[in-house]
Order: structure tokens, then C-alpha cells, then sequence
């Protein structure tokens, strides 16, 4: 297990790439597609989504349904069948602290770690195709797949900086694992000037700029690791359409999981659902990876105590000098 070391404001605080799970709340209901909340106004009369969120109660939904639900939609599992579950995910969860060591490592007291109390909005995430599972990949995301996994098998993890991921190299989770909850870093602002939006993350530090007109997007050999976006207000729903991505990310928590390609474009939906809550729905199309476009979905909590933390990555990067110190060391060994 890879674990990261940064200071922020003056705390010591460990994270992993590793997602663990926690509980699900017993009374956890996918949120409405179209709710009757309706937010207050800007000064210029655009929908208020302004704040500090985060998504450290979602911390333990898997994006795809579990295959204990089989044959199952979000809304038919009870509470008995939630109760199980959550006492399998705290387990899980805390057998995954215990793992990095606490502070006998320097990995820190419990307190600092932000997904053991998580209470989930739902059992699983993806919610179109309706079986809950991401669809298979292209027979041309199979042939990168490989090539991947065959140049691993000759390269090893640790030969260069370059080996390691976007996110160990502090660069860029990506538009999706930006989002998607971990054990700690889970705050986001979310801040509105007339005519634009911008999105503020705390791991990382990256904050997105969106332009709400109807310009196209730019030039298509201009790409980006967080893509172009645009938005749009469809009635109190914030919409973000995102193209020109490079093909050096991937969608999965904290940029890991399958790469995309140049093809991907993004649709965001943030949805108020109440004066504490926007639902972030997600619909990922990429005809050169995956089969058919697929949707997944998250509450984001409006919570003023959960601050953007500064993330001094860079500077508190000690895993990638440790990681490729220790891949020398190795080599000299042997």
C-alpha cells in the first residue's frame, strides 16, 4: 500500500490510494432525479449552489452494485439487508487503518481519517445501465489494456517518476476522481460569478473554471488532463459538459481505474435536492472505451466546518523520493 505524507495547516495527515469501505445509513434512498427543492438566488438570478460541500458520508459506496444485490434496484434493498452490509463495510474499514499502521508510522489518530462515521445515500452508485454495472470495454480499450499490462510486465513501477500515477506524481486526479470519496481530502467549494462557476477541490488543490454561455469548446488538439468544460442551467440543475480530455487519466477513485481516451466527454449534473444536498449525477460517454455511455451518482453535503484544507502536495510528497529511493536501494541489493 502506497500511503502520502502532507501538511495541512500544520496537521500531519496520511492518505492511500486504497478505497475503503464503511456503512451504509439504514435509511439510505437514492436521491430524486428531479426534486421540488428550489434554491435561492444569486444576485443576478442564477440558481445559489454556493458553499463548502463534501462527500465523506459517501466514503464506501462501491460505484457498481454488489452481488449480494443481484437482481435488485437501489430503491428494493431494506434495512435489514443495509444493516449487513454495514457492519461488513466498518469491519472492512477499520481492518484497512490497522493496515497503514496509525501512529506508530506517523499515519496519525483516527480523528483525522473522515470515513468511519460515513453515513451513505445509497448502496451502490451507478445508476443507468439499470443493473447497476458498468459496462463491458470496447475491444480496442481491451488491446490498450493489454499493451498496459505487457509493458508493465517488462518496465518496472518505480524505474522513473513517470511510472507512477498522475495523482502520485501530484499532478491530477482527473474530472472523476476529484470527486469520488476517500479517506480524507473529501471538502469542495463550489463559488458563482455571473457567468461563470467555479469548482475548488482540496486534494490536489485544482480548481475548475466554467464558462455558462454557448461557446463552443476549444479547438480539439487543445486537450487538458481536467478537459474543457461548459455549462448550462436546465431550470435550478447545474450542467457541465466536458470534452477535450487527454487520454492520460483515468475514471476510477483518485484517477486510478480504466483510462479513458481522447473520446471522452463527461456530463455532469449537480441537482439541488435540498438546502443541505446537491446530487452530483455523472454520465460518462466514450464510445472508444466503454460499449455504452453509463451513469453514477453521489450527494454532496453542504457543511461549512469541512473548510478546503491547503494541500501541499509537492511540497509533503515524501512516498514518490521514498518509493523511487527505495527501487535504487533494491537494484543495488541485487
Amino acid at each position: 500500500m502506497r500511503t502520502r505524507v502532507v501538511v495541512l495547516t500544520g496537521a500531519l495527515v496520511v492518505g492511500s490510494t486504497t478505497w475503503f469501505t464503511t456503512g451504509i445509513s439504514a435509511q439510505s434512498k437514492p436521491a430524486s432525479a428531479k426534486p421540488s427543492y428550489s434554491p435561492p438566488k444569486t444576485a443576478w438570478g442564477d440558481p445559489n449552489l454556493q458553499g463548502t460541500y463534501t462527500d465523506k458520508d459517501e466514503n464506501g459506496v462501491p460505484l457498481e452494485r454488489p452481488s449480494q444485490f443481484d437482481g435488485k434496484r437501489a430503491e428494493d434493498v431494506d434495512d435489514s439487508e443495509l444493516a449487513d452490509i454495514v457492519k461488513e463495510r466498518q469491519q472492512r474499514a477499520l481492518a484497512g487503518a490497522a493496515a497503514i499502521g496509525g501512529t506508530d508510522t506517523g499515519a496519525g489518530p483516527v480523528h483525522w481519517y473522515e470515513h468511519y462515521d460515513a453515513k451513505n445515500s445509497r448502496p451502490w452508485m451507478v445508476l443507468d445501465p439499470p443493473d447497476g454495472k458498468i459496462p463491458p470495454l470496447t475491444a480496442i480499450a481491451q488491446q490498450r489494456a493489454a499493451a498496459r499490462a505487457a509493458f508493465r510486465s517488462t518496465h518496472g513501477p518505480a524505474d522513473s517518476f513517470e511510472d507512477r500515477s498522475l495523482y502520485d506524481q501530484c499532478i491530477t486526479r482527473g474530472v472523476v476522481g476529484s470527486m469520488l470519496p476517500v479517506i480524507y481530502g473529501n471538502s469542495f467549494q463550489i463559488l458563482q460569478a455571473p457567468g461563470y462557476v467555479a469548482i475548488r477541490y482540496e486534494m490536489i488543490h485544482e480548481t475548475r473554471i466554467i464558462p455558462l454561455d454557448d461557446h463552443a469548446h476549444i479547438a480539439s488538439k487543445v486537450r487538458t488532463y481536467m478537459g474543457d468544460a461548459r455549462g448550462r442551467w436546465e431550470g435550478n440543475t447545474l450542467v457541465v459538459e466536458t470534452t477535450n480530455f487527454t487520454d492520460r487519466t483515468a475514471i476510477g477513485v483518485n484517477g486510478n481505474g480504466t483510462f479513458n481516451s481522447q473520446s471522452l466527454r463527461l456530463v455532469e449534473r449537480f441537482i439541488p435536492v435540498s438546502a443541505k444536498t446537491v446530487e452530483w449525477r455523472v454520465t460518462v460517454e466514450d464510445s472508444s472505451t466503454w460499449t455504452k455511455p453509463w451513469t453514477f451518482a453521489l450527494n454532496l453535503t453542504n457543511d461549512p466546518t469541512q473548510q478546503v484544507f491547503e494541500y501541499a502536495c509537492h511540497e509533503g510528497n515524501y512516498a514518490m523520493h521514498n518509493i523511487l529511493s527505495a527501487a535504487r536501494a533494491e537494484e543495488v541489493r541485487k
